[in-house]
């Protein structure tokens, strides 16, 4: 079995994190996003991954997972010249698939518990797709299945008028049939061919078409808020597991309670930290409060601030802040200091499509 992972996409709802770096790559809990799709994929037993990139950003994902040697596996990079869709994915990556059956997973949802029990459910039943669902509380940003007498019996892609409160989540599962299905489709309303229609394809000619429920947490990480609450998760799943450990250098009067994950070379001076929560490599926290469910990048500088529920990417800085900077999604090489001239102004220097809220 081989699988097909999404590393592409313009990444427009996270911009302005997305002008300068794949959304793929943005880390979750410190680790890049595209990582739990590949451990996910690699706990299944699978080690042939094609990996979807596009021309615009592919070098990024390219230098950053290298050949996957360091995985154990074989990454194979599948081109796709524009965005024309997920079905689209697919047909372009058929040459790499051939005809083995593969898990499809974009690699911008993350999922706990991992996606081996899929795969061994669509090998058991036989099936020629299966979707993996989730209940959802906004259906309509999604593709949604009709459910009848506990079987599929149509799929439509982001209705205004939901025919059950699932959505189809971004991990699906094929045998060679999805390859008819992908070429036959036309294009949709929004001008990319959807994997919607393709799961609509396979329905109407009398394909099985499978699926299983998720019981756990699923989160496809396409907006901020969406990010934040997905770093929520995997940091109390992470600290969870392992109660936190401590491989920086933390002082006496400091206080780190909770799960909390301080790593090489980080420095805890006379602050407070409440886990869950991690602390990047060579990060350096001083007279500061980091919060629950923070994740602080690696070489970040947090001094006499304080942040919680928040995601700070590498080399930050946040100096002398003195409002609590919360859900918030800070880039690379951002700074937030507080001025010190006469008279007292508030100054940026704001990228496009950014968003500040100020008290």
């Amino acid at each position: 079995m081989k699988a097909l992972i999404t590393a592409g996409g313009r990444g427009t709802r996270l911009r302005p994190i997305t002008h300068t770096s794949n959304k793929h790559l943005i880390p979750i809990a410190n680790k890049p996003m595209i990582h739990y799709a590949l451990e996910a994929v690699l706990e299944a037993g699978i080690r042939e991954i094609g990996i979807v990139i596009s021309p615009e950003t592919g070098h990024e994902i390219r230098a950053a997972l290298g050949d996957g040697s360091a995985w154990n596996a074989r990454f194979t990079y599948v081109l796709q010249n524009a965005p024309r869709g997920l079905a689209d994915c697919v047909k372009v990556a058929e040459p790499f698939l051939g005809a083995d059956p593969f898990v499809f997973y974009l690699g911008d949802n993350v999922i706990v518990g991992g996606i081996r029990h899929f795969v061994e459910q669509f090998q058991r039943e036989g099936s020629n797709c299966h979707l993996v669902l989730a209940r959802v509380k906004d259906p309509e940003r999604f593709g949604v299945p009709e459910i009848v007498g506990g079987r599929i019996v149509a799929v439509e892609e982001k209705p205004t008028q939901p025919k059950s409160p699932y959505a189809v989540t971004g991990i699906y599962l094929y045998d060679r049939h999805i390859f008819e299905a992908v070429k036959a489709i036309r294009s949709g309303r929004r001008g990319e061919f959807e994997i919607s229609d393709a799961h609509q394809f396979l329905l109407e000619r009398g394909y099985r078409v499978g699926y299983s429920e998720i019981t756990g947490w699923w989160k496809d990480t396409g907006k901020p808020e969406d990010l934040l609450e997905a770093n929520r998760l995997v940091l109390d799943r992470i600290l969870e597991e392992d109660g936190g450990r401590i491989a920086g250098t933390v002082d006496a009067a400091s206080d780190v309670a909770g799960k909390v994950i301080v790593q090489k070379g980080a420095t805890i001076v006379r602050s407070t930290i409440r886990g869950p929560a991690i602390i990047g490599v060579e990060a350096v926290v001083q007279d500061a409060y980091i919060g629950p469910f923070t994740a602080i990048g690696e070489g970040c500088e947090i001094r006499n601030s304080e942040v919680e529920y928040s995601i700070v990417l590498p080399r930050s800085r946040l100096l002398h802040v003195d409002v609590r900077i919360e859900r918030s999604l800070l880039g690379r090489e951002v700074t937030i200091l507080r001025g010190e001239t006469r008279p007292r102004t508030q100054k940026f220097i704001v990228g496009d499509q950014s968003v500040i809220e100020l008290p």
